[in-house]
């Protein structure tokens, strides 16, 4: 037997982007370790990816083209062949861009590859067609708006700067779900010194490796660092001489907002203590370092981008950035570092044409006309799983007329609905090349196996559409290698001060960071905008979030076993997982006179959905939490968690509103 090590990157959409090694024996992915030279996650891999090898060889994928032959939603398919696929494909859609206009077709697509090249090849082809676009905003626009807002285009610190911190903040992260290789660092800075604080609507898991919990009323947040900033300036604990060299604003801040949070008024809205107030305050105000590192739940409110807007005001205050240490840590973005518009190919469009939010998935399958969507592909994405009003989009993925393809490893929620399904490869079996939004960290990835079945990448389906629609480009004719080589060939500025001979061999880079990078604010007027004119509002505030008239936040929170909708093919992982439960506060169920281990349903004016209730003080009262998400098959009933959310958006940058829901709950 011919026994290989590969190396490989993670694809799922995780800030952590692990290094992999994995054990080839004779075209088989037989295990999956971490990379120990990967300069960030030095070897450590997650409960969900330990055993990727049992996901990219699951007996439940699919491996053959399948053509619909009962009902909608009902799994009944035969097997075709991939030209039969294509050949219908390219029939049905030539009808429907003679008969509606290419408008009339739908990509839908999000995360569930990270590679630049796969995640990002079709925006090429679809533009080239003259499809709607697609607005690709269910995770965290919202949360990237409210920090450019403030700080721009500055650079994200480097999270190891958390390392030397002596008082973090985990605000609006389970990093233990979702970000384990940040908790290293935060583990390093504890056994320096540090106190370590989470601020979050439950008590989550990460809560137990850490110091303080502070329980916020949902949407809550900004108010919460209004509060606090409001306590530094009364108290005197700030930075006034980095204010003069590097903030903008604090003066209109310092006068026409803050006075409106004092504690008490924060107490309310939050539902904090204002002895826990007034600590937190001083514990951040008298920090040498203080680090925030921001989550993306809090920003999936209607107030989502006003939220983060306001947290990332705080380290301004006390001259965070101006120590080592400090700052606050939202995401990162090395977008400058590829020339990605080689892939997504704009310049292809012939003319603008319409977007459609992928939060209103369900209004454009039922209500969109002019013209109406007729087909929706979908690729590495599951939006009747993960995108929000589940029951609305089934209404929309019912209809006879609408033509959905679906390009996927397993039989999803999404494929059950398609009319032809075309077989995926996973990230072991195509090429492609990555980069982080937790760290610096780059990589390119080789085929480590041959394709399972008749499996194929996301590039080389879109090359068999382009030949079947009769596109000429050259672009369509290129090998996944050579696309990549588009990214990297000749580097950007910033590509090209890494190795590049050892990116090109499939190593772990990083890209550098200038010197002084922490105090060069990238704004318009080159300092931290707490006022930023260019804004309707131009300073910071709290606004309340949308709710429903029901008594009950619901946190649909990430688990520790799975990622969105991802990994529930995987026995191992579902048993741990063990059911769909939806935790609640002893006191709330007393009053509803419900008992734990009991099923019950939480539902409101959009849907109702089984779930086996448990309970638990973690959970305050008139919040109640279910972690992860099932596919139907997994899950209790014909309908998840998401047939209760709202396809409303965020305030800014039209963002899921996933977290702002409320219902109510009762016996099955």
């Amino acid at each position: 037997m011919k026994t290989e090590l590969k190396r490989s990157v993670c694809p799922y959409d995780c800030p952590d982007m692990c290094g992999l090694l994995v054990k080839v024996v004779d075209g088989q992915a037989v295990k999956v370790t971490g990379d120990p030279e990967h300069p960030y996650t030095r070897g450590t891999l997650c409960p969900k990816m330990v055993h990727y090898e049992r996901t990219v060889h699951s007996p439940q994928r699919l491996t053959h083209p399948l053509l619909r032959i009962g009902e909608k939603g009902g799994g009944q398919f035969k097997a075709i062949t991939w030209k039969e696929g294509i050949q219908r494909l390219a029939d049905r859609w030539t009808g429907i861009i003679s008969d509606y206009t290419a408008e009339a077709i739908l990509p839908y697509s999000y995360a569930g590859t990270m590679g630049l090249v796969q995640r990002n090849c079709g925006e090429g082809f679809f533009h080239r067609l003259g499809a709607s676009r697609l607005a690709r905003t269910i995770c965290s626009s919202a949360k990237g708006y409210g920090w450019a807002s403030v700080m721009g285009e500055t650079l994200a610190p480097h999270p190891d700067e958390v390392k030397k911190s002596d008082f973090i903040i985990l605000w609006g992260s389970n990093a233990l779900a979702t970000n384990i290789h940040l908790l290293h660092n935060v583990r390093a800075a504890k056994r320096r010194g540090a106190t370590v604080w989470l601020v979050d609507t439950y008590e989550n898991p990460t809560a137990q490796i850490v110091d303080q919990v502070v329980l916020v009323r949902p949407g809550s947040d900004g108010a919460l660092a209004l509060g606090i900033m409001h306590i530094l300036v009364r108290e005197g604990w700030i930075d006034q001489a980095f204010m003069e060299q590097h903030v903008q604003g604090f003066e209109q801040f310092q006068g026409e907002v803050l006075p409106d949070y004092p504690p008490e008024k924060v107490s309310q809205i939050t539902g904090i203590d204002v002895n826990l107030l007034e600590l937190m305050a001083a514990r951040y105000g008298k920090a040498l370092a203080p680090f925030i590192s921001l989550g993306s739940g809090l920003c999936r409110y209607g107030n989502g981008a006003m939220t983060v807007r306001a947290i990332t005001c705080l380290p301004a205050l006390v001259g965070a950035w101006g120590k080592s240490g400090g700052g606050l840590l939202a995401s990162i973005s090395t977008n400058k570092a590829f020339n990605t518009g080689r892939v997504t190919r704009e310049d292809f469009m012939q003319k603008p044409t319409r977007i459609v939010n992928m939060n209103q998935l369900g209004y454009a399958l039922t209500d969109l006309s002019e013209p109406p969507i007729m087909s929706l592909y979908v690729y590495h994405s599951n939006p009747v799983c993960v995108a929000p009003d589940q029951n609305m989009i089934i209404k929309g993925l019912r209809r006879e007329d609408l033509f959905t393809v679906v390009h996927e490893r397993f039989m999803t929620d999404t494929a059950r609905y398609a009319d032809l399904i075309l077989p995926a490869t996973s990230s072991l079996e195509h090429a492609d090349i990555y980069r982080s939004y937790g760290h610096y960290g780059v990589q390119r990835a080789a085929a480590a196996i041959p394709p399972v079945g008749e499996a194929k990448s996301n590039w080389e389906v879109f090359q068999l559409l382009a030949q079947a629609m009769g596109f000429e480009e050259p672009f369509f004719n290129q090998t996944t290698d050579e696309v990549i080589n588009q990214l990297i060939e000749p580097p950007t500025p910033w590509l090209g001060r890494v190795e590049l001979a050892k990116l090109q061999e499939g190593r772990p880079v990083e890209l550098s960071l200038p010197e002084n990078y922490k105090t060069t604010f990238l704004t318009p007027s080159a300092k931290i905008e707490l006022y930023n004119p260019s804004e309707a509002e131009p300073l910071p505030r709290y606004c309340e979030p949308y709710g429903d008239d029901a008594p009950f936040y619901l946190m649909s929170a990430p688990s520790l076993f799975s990622l969105n909708s991802s990994f529930n093919e995987r026995p191992d992982l579902l048993r741990k997982k063990e059911t769909a439960y939806l935790q609640m506060n002893p006191k709330d169920a007393e009053n509803k006179n419900l008992q734990a281990g009991r099923s019950v349903i939480a539902f409101n004016e959009r849907g109702e959905v089984p779930f086996m209730l448990k309970l638990t003080t973690k959970v305050p009262q008139g919040v109640v939490v279910t972690e992860g998400l099932f596919w139907y098959a997994k899950g209790p009933d014909d309908s998840t968690v998401n047939a209760l959310t709202s396809q409303r958006l965020t305030d800014r940058a039209a963002g899921s509103t996933l977290y702002d829901v409320k219902v109510d709950v009762r016996l099955a």
